[in-house]
């Protein structure tokens, strides 16, 4: 017998004798719960949830227990015109379920209409979907919130080093990880992957998504995957398929090993649609609970859903129970999984007001003053394709934001494009053109060259084109536009020149990236020289496409990876490439500096900046004393040449820079040689810089440390 239970908290919950279950929907007529049996293959029982309190339907078992499975059916008016999408007939997932049990199965019957006529999805279908759809779990749970105690290895946002990386494909090819564990969570928490990720130099892990997500209905049509993620079936779970086993405290376990060896881990997260597509997607939770409040749609007909993030929905975080579930959700990761931060997917349509994106939204403001979530790393994308959908630097002081305008800028330089030279001094500086007017601090700006979305560095230089035919869209999806370069050959060449200018350009970014003010972020394997075959746009890749291929540790000798560790290690020895606030050009010896210097060694002049036949830069950096490891100020040079002609640099004559000293050098960085000649070199001597090329120079007043 179901008992009437309270409707507080939302969701599954334990309490040690039995287990209340409440569900949101405030349009609903009636709300059923389905037992099935421990595999989730045979449904026990069914029950009505006897109450419903301030539109939460609740109901007490006194029998069902950690492990029990169980799903939702919600009865209600299929009205879609009006909003409504009610299909009792439809096997649904509790949104608060902390663990699904069995796979999804892609069926005709998790579609609420008729599916021999697309077009007519106002009719209705009475096949029920259960046998293909994986059972919401009831789980152990503590809904206690421990408040931080300082988050002792939560790193500052100037000291962070992220490195992009995804569960299955870090694992699935390494040798080393036990085959059984290879693209779980368990696999990447094996003590090899953290020594491989310490050894880096990197802060801070990010994951590609990790909550529980189902293939696209199209992509399995092609017999394709979703392997990127962003196709959200419930905000808590982990995703089945990254579990070795069982049991979803594995994620966990992942955290505190990746804790006790000092690295963050921050997961990307898409809370601003939902894997249940438009008007003709399937029923599988949200849509079949209560279409009208979890979704926006178009006011004039509810049939159709407001589409700002091109996946086909909205999540309706402006209804306070939708917002409810999504800061739920945060907590929950943030609390019982200890993640240290979350990079939020499309984030302007988490800001959005019906007037359009505000930093006063519900949700920026309650996470601004949550004591939890106010305390981990906060990380938006600020676009999405909506109405004003591109908010680069408009987002709280306490967030970070991924920076496009780096990454295309330092792309463009480094193809040698004119006119670009004054935004790439300001794309060094931190963006301090984009961030500071508002008060904020570089470490707002992510700094990346690449990321998931788009080519890997090897494929930024190897590829002019994209090449996604294996994808199954005619080469007509990802970027036309990379700007990149193929340096002569379209591809793979055996040419051991281009090969050799590839390697330099794939160090010059890194050289950029590793110098510029701001966090910078790797994409994983970039360090190896990863390619997935001039593919910008693998998202349906679950292969050899996108899986790391650790084999490139034996099988190439470009010395990249010892190159990557090298400039990680110098970025956190040298202060002055990573400055906790904006500076500018300053005559005051004692204060932190940085200025512009062009090929005569003097300081940068307004004519110059705008010279399109100027290709060198110089960029130097002072640090006051109390900012460095060795208690001295630190003097640095960082030289550009973007053309694939040499010149000619003379070096400053800065107060109390009487030589210098090389630290980096990708001219001179070979296949087996990344370390320059340690020779001293007069303040205004010239150097003859070649094409492509950046080095990194040390005033003589500090001596390095070995």
């Amino acid at each position: 017998m179901m008992l009437p239970g309270k409707m507080h908290p939302l969701g599954a919950v334990f309490d040690g004798r039995g287990t209340n279950f409440a569900l949101f929907s405030a349009h609903a007529e009636r709300v059923d719960i389905c037992l099935f049996d421990p595999s989730g293959t045979e449904e026990l029982a069914r029950y009505t949830l006897p109450e419903k309190t301030l539109d939460v339907w609740h109901g007490y078992l006194p029998e069902a227990s950690p492990g029990c499975c169980y799903g939702y059916r919600v009865y209600g008016p299929y009205d879609p015109h009006e909003g409504h999408r009610f299909n009792h007939h439809k096997l649904l997932v509790d949104p608060y379920a902390r663990k699904l049990e069995g796979r999804f199965v892609w069926n005709d019957a998790h579609f609420a209409y008729l599916r021999d006529d697309p077009s007519q999805d106002c009719s209705f279908d009475a096949s029920d979907n259960a046998k293909w759809m994986p059972k919401s779990v009831v789980t152990e749970r503590a809904d206690t919130i421990e408040l931080p105690q300082g988050r002792a290895w939560q790193v500052p946002m100037e000291r962070t080093v992220v490195y992009e990386a995804h569960v299955r494909g870090f694992t699935m090819l390494h040798p080393e990880v036990p085959e059984s564990l290879r693209g779980s969570f368990a696999g990447m928490s094996q003590p090899q992957i953290i020594e491989y990720l310490k050894a880096l130099g990197i802060t801070s892990v990010e994951l590609l998504p990790v909550q529980s997500y189902v293939d696209e209905h199209f992509l399995q049509a092609r017999g394709l995957h979703n392997y990127w993620g962003y196709n959200t079936l419930n905000f808590f779970a982990p995703h089945s398929d990254y579990l070795s086993g069982k049991d979803a405290a594995e994620f966990r376990q992942m955290v505190d090993r990746f804790h006790d060896a000092g690295l963050e881990v921050i997961i990307d997260v898409v809370y601003n649609h939902t894997g249940e597509g438009d008007h003709l997607g399937p029923t599988l939770s949200y849509r079949g609970i209560d279409n009208a409040s979890y979704y926006r749609l178009q006011p004039e007909d509810k049939r159709y859903y407001i589409n700002d993030t091109g996946c086909g929905n909205v999540l309706n975080i402006n209804h306070p129970r939708v917002l409810q579930l999504v800061m739920d959700s945060l907590r929950y990761w943030a609390n019982e999984m200890k993640v240290d931060g979350f990079r939020f997917d499309l984030a302007p349509i988490l800001g959005r007001t019906p007037d359009g994106f505000s930093q006063d939204n519900n949700f920026l403001q309650a996470v601004a003053q949550d004591p939890l979530l106010s305390t981990v790393k906060l990380i938006a994308e600020p676009w999405d394709i909506g109405p004003g959908g591109y908010q680069l630097g408009e987002f709280p002081s306490a967030w970070s934001e991924w920076n496009d305008r780096y990454r295309d800028t330092v792309r463009r330089f480094w193809r040698g494009d004119s006119g670009v030279m004054p935004e790439f001094a300001q794309r060094l500086h931190g963006s301090s053109d984009i961030f500071e007017k508002s008060g904020r601090r570089p470490g707002a700006s992510i700094n990346f060259i690449t990321s998931h979305d788009g080519f890997t560095l090897n494929d930024l230089v190897s590829y002019h084109q994209r090449h996604n035919i294996n994808n199954g869209e005619d080469n007509n999806d990802g970027h036309h536009d990379n700007l990149s370069d193929n340096l002569g050959v379209e591809g793979p060449t055996a040419s051991s020149e281009i090969n050799a200018l590839r390697l330099r350009q794939q160090k010059n970014f890194l050289v950029t990236l590793m110098v510029s003010q701001g966090a910078p972020m790797l994409l994983g394997g970039d360090e190896l020289g990863r390619t997935q075959g001039g593919n910008n746009n693998a998202y349906c890749q679950d292969n050899e496409i996108n899986w790391i291929d650790w084999a490139l540790l034996r099988k190439q000798s470009t010395g990249l990876l010892e190159f990557t560790r090298k400039l990680v290690s110098l970025r956190k020895y040298y202060s002055g490439f990573r400055l906790p606030r904006y500076v500018h050009p300053t005559d005051n010896p004692a204060m932190p500096d940085i200025s512009w210097v062009n090929a005569a060694g003097d300081n940068m002049q307004d004519e110059q900046w705008h010279d399109h036949q100027n290709h060198l830069l110089g960029y130097f950096i002072s640090s006051a004393s109390q900012l460095t490891s060795s208690g001295k100020a630190e003097k640095l040079l960082v030289v550009f040449n973007n053309r694939k002609s040499s010149g000619k640099f003379t070096l400053p004559l800065k107060p109390g820079c009487g030589s210098w000293k090389f630290l980096i050098d990708t001219a001179e960085c070979t296949a087996t040689k990344n370390d320059c000649v340690q020779h001293q070199i007069k303040a205004g001597s010239t150097l003859k810089r070649p094409g492509l090329s950046v080095c990194i120079l040390l005033a003589d007043s500090v001596s390095e440390k070995s």
